[in-house]
């Protein structure tokens, strides 16, 4: 990508000691346990899409952003974000950061930055994005699974 922004990119400090973050060792173990693929979420969608009849490609590296679930005969990408890592209710939640806010809040908001120029670049190519949270997932699988469906089902029908 080496298109120009529309908006300065947001600079996120290193996480080292040398830059004034501290962290306990039971906190270093608690943040390494934390997964960024497999979710329970994203398996439960994707035994459901499975289950469906549709094929697809997990972690799917040769596009940006590495989608979670890629239907590429669809040309359709889907992503499950973390509440946390993503920035749900980024506003609410910003004020609740007590430790490290000098990291915390520029590594979120340079997430939801990447986001968003992830979208732009995917839609470019001509790809149907869907972005579900977890939470969202774990609620009401049938709704989001739906969205996806109905798209998927209207890709078919224009073929």
């Amino acid at each position: 990508m080496s298109k120009k922004y529309p908006e300065e990119r947001i600079k996120v400090p290193r996480f080292n000691e040398e830059s004034g973050f501290y962290t306990t060792p039971e906190r270093s173990k608690i943040m390494g346990k934390i997964r960024g693929k497999n979710t329970k979420p994203e398996l439960a969608f994707r035994k459901a899409l499975w289950a469906a009849g549709y094929r697809y490609r997990i972690d799917y590296k040769k596009l940006i952003g590495k989608p979670d679930i890629v239907l590429k005969k669809y040309k359709t990408v889907i992503f499950i974000d973390g509440e946390f890592w993503h920035g749900h209710n980024w506003e609410e939640r910003k004020r609740k950061i007590k430790t490290n806010r000098e990291f915390w809040i520029p590594k979120i908001e340079r997430n939801i930055q990447r986001d968003q120029e992830v979208n732009s670049a995917l839609e470019e190519m001509g790809y149907t994005i869907f972005r579900f949270w977890e939470s969202e997932i774990k609620k009401n699988l049938d709704a989001c699974l739906q969205k996806v469906l109905k798209s998927l089902n209207s890709h078919s029908i224009d073929e």
